[in-house]
């Protein structure tokens, strides 16, 4: 075919045309622009584009009626301390009855059973306007857990202490679970033959195994090296049952700990092949303990409150309820969100801000 030039000189103006229309409608951006655009405004990991991400002080929480519940998550929680359960009251020592009474007592005036590991983590899942409690067994008795045979047929007791326990869950599913056994060797709950099978019951139920010492010695006439051996044979005689269990708190064996330095020993230490971690310890005291976001709070000096009405000391359970249900404010109260720590705006300045990890802090004020 010839070329016709006068044809293509004819066409050559509107080519150009169509040409430049073109380029416009697909030309892209300059790249340095796009480059700097993602530099200033970084997609994270799992999260929206920053034009989506909610605001934090916007991000949805439970609307509540703070003038009807009035929550405080500075206030005080209660660490109750149980012994004995058994027939005749003493003071280290409950009737199942009383224990019965306890518990419904803690349900109808708005307590919420919590484990001592949520509580010093500060994951505390309680209902808007109730109250988280903790429970704590020292010594490993018996008429704790114990196990019944009827019949060629084993069972637990209903008046030991997880048995009632076991039975108010089911009558309150929403009571909460929990409970801290403080044990001591060489026979926690005192059924050799079952002692592997108490403490898998107890883990698979929500409940923990601490430590107690390993023969419930007196930690204050111990040196150092005495400290260490009597916490970690305990640890070590506890993961032979358990491999790999976290022993991550320690009641003090008649409420004494090491002497002056050596304190830190109860917290960690090492003997032998063993090692420990307590993040946790608790003392015999008579008061309840700080909230976990006070500036107040220590956790390696937990007081607890003696869960008994023959009582030397003369403060017990039902004298702080008193003190709560006449100063409400000085309990915890909860918002019903884990990740809002809620408190009037009086607490502000007793808030420890390094435990917060990441929850919202959210005050309020009511007015007069």
């Amino acid at each position: 075919m010839k070329f016709n030039r006068s044809l293509f000189a004819a066409l050559l103006p509107l080519l150009m045309l169509i040409i430049l229309a073109g380029c416009s409608s697909w030309r892209e951006e300059p790249k340095e622009n796009t480059v700097k655009e993602s530099q200033e405004k970084p997609l994270q990991e799992g999260k929206l584009p920053e034009q989506q991400t909610p605001q934090v002080q916007e991000k949805d929480v439970e609307e509540i009626d703070f003038s009807k519940i009035r929550p405080n998550e500075n206030g005080q929680v209660m660490i109750l301390m149980y012994h004995g359960i058994g027939e005749k009251e003493e003071e280290w020592v409950r009737t199942p009855e009383n224990f019965r009474k306890d518990l419904d007592v803690l349900y109808e005036k708005g307590y919420r059973l919590i484990s001592l590991k949520d509580y010093i983590e500060n994951n505390i899942q309680v209902e808007a306007g109730l109250s988280p409690v903790v429970l704590a067994f020292d010594d490993g008795l018996l008429n704790q857990f114990n196990i019944i045979e009827e019949n060629g047929q084993k069972r637990l007791d209903p008046d030991c202490a997880v048995g009632i326990l076991e039975d108010f869950k089911k009558r309150h599913p929403d009571f909460g679970a929990g409970g801290s056994f403080f044990v001591y060797y060489p026979l926690p709950f005192r059924q050799k033959a079952l002692i592997k099978d108490k403490y898998d019951f107890l883990i698979q139920n929500g409940y923990d195994i601490g430590n107690h010492s390993y023969t419930h010695e007196n930690l204050g006439k111990l040196d150092a090296q005495g400290v260490q051996k009597a916490l970690a044979l305990n640890v070590k005689q506890t993961l032979s049952y358990l491999p790999d269990y976290d022993v991550y708190a320690l009641a003090l064996p008649y409420g004494i700990g090491p002497k002056g330095d050596d304190y830190k020993y109860a917290a960690q230490g090492t003997y032998q092949d063993t090692s420990y971690n307590h993040r946790a310890i608790l003392k015999v005291g008579s008061n309840p303990a700080y909230s976990p976001v006070s500036l107040k709070y220590d956790p390696l000096k937990l007081p607890r409150v003696r869960a008994s009405e023959a009582n030397t000391a003369g403060v017990g359970m039902y004298d702080w309820l008193a003190v709560f249900d006449k100063y409400p404010h000085r309990r915890f109260i909860s918002d019903g969100d884990p990740d809002t720590i809620t408190i009037p705006e009086s607490e502000k300045e007793n808030i420890n801000r390094d435990s917060l990890k990441g929850k919202t802090l959210r005050t309020y004020k009511l007015e007069e």
